[in-house]
């Protein structure tokens, strides 16, 4: 039997429980939160509706209740809205969340790790990659940042619909930080081997964006996508659902063993940092770590998101010492 923890019950938290539930992605599923009250709330009205998904116990629970869970996520923190983390002008972005988060983080890792020191931890709080590092930091082995799965998604739906081809068609990736210095990878994104910028220019649709400069496609969409989540934060208070679906797409991928590549966050000796790059995972979350062609610029850019992580973590560490 496959079982999923998923701590906190707020926005994302709730999101990612019905992709699970309505995805059939786990037989049991434990809900925690601060407050067991909202925890039950929840799993009652998801088991309600379950019974049109494939079979699944989905219920609340406190910390002992993670025994044996071969996954947990953790969805529990301050969220942007409420951090004030959504000025477009602010470089330091969902990194301005990192301390308040800690506190929280530092409360409720020894509780799981008491319980399921063995499972995966996912890690989908903002700011995830520092963040993932902190759990590291509490003896836990296999832990993934939800990282820039999401950013990689948005990035393909901006270039589809310019392309007016599905985004399952397109393959482009974000690496680096998930936050305001993530790393476009314009020199590998394709179009079923073309390169985008070329396949703009066959699209009458494209060709409109063309006629303006490389330059300026390129800024237009990483700031559609760099700020994506500032924009449906301004419109539904909460950027939820996206990361719901892509935290169920993960877990799945982490019980089922696929060895799916993805970019994803997870501890990279060569960085010293959690960060993303495609990555293979399996039961044991990133299993292996593919190095990616890169043009100068973008390896500029890598290195630039891994000194800001770094730096990141460094400041929590040095709090922590004080």
């Amino acid at each position: 039997m496959t079982k999923i923890g998923v701590i906190g019950a707020g926005a994302v938290g709730s999101a990612a429980l019905l992709s699970l539930v309505v995805r059939g992605s786990a037989r049991e599923i434990v809900v925690l939160n601060r407050g067991r009250k909202r925890a039950r709330a929840v799993a009652t009205d998801l088991r309600y509706g379950a019974a049109l998904s494939p079979r699944v116990d989905v219920h609340d629970g406190d910390y002992p209740d993670l025994a044996g869970a071969s996954l947990v996520m953790i969805a529990a923190g301050i969220n942007e809205g409420t951090g004030g983390a959504t000025d477009r002008k602010d470089a330091a972005g969902r990194l301005r969340l990192l301390e308040g988060n800690v506190v929280i983080y530092r409360d409720i890792l020894p509780r799981i790790f008491k319980a399921a020191r063995e499972a995966v931890i996912l890690v989908l709080t903002d700011p995830p990659d520092p963040l993932a590092d902190f759990v590291r930091s509490f003896g836990f082995e296999h832990v993934l940042s939800s990282g820039t799965f999401l950013d990689s998604l948005r990035f393909r739906d901006h270039l589809a619909r310019r392309l007016d081809v599905a985004p399952s068609s397109v393959n482009a990736d974000v690496l680096g930080e998930h936050g305001t210095s993530e790393v476009f990878v314009w020199s590998s994104a394709r179009v079923s081997g073309v390169p985008v910028l070329a396949a703009l220019q066959q699209t009458n649709r494209g060709r409109s964006e063309v006629q303006r400069s490389e330059a300026e496609v390129r800024a237009s969409i990483e700031q559609e996508v760099r700020y994506a989540n500032i924009a449906i934060i301004e419109g539904n208070q909460a950027s939820q659902f996206g990361i719901g679906m892509v935290a169920a797409r993960i877990a799945e991928m982490v019980l089922r063993d696929e060895r799916a590549v993805i970019p994803i966050g997870s501890y990279n000796q060569r960085y010293g940092v959690t960060l993303s790059v495609p990555s293979v995972v399996g039961r044991q979350g990133v299993v292996q770590v593919l190095e990616p062609e890169l043009s100068d610029e973008e390896r500029g850019g890598l290195q630039r998101s891994a000194e800001t992580l770094r730096n990141a973590v460094a400041h929590i560490a040095a709090r922590k010492e004080a």
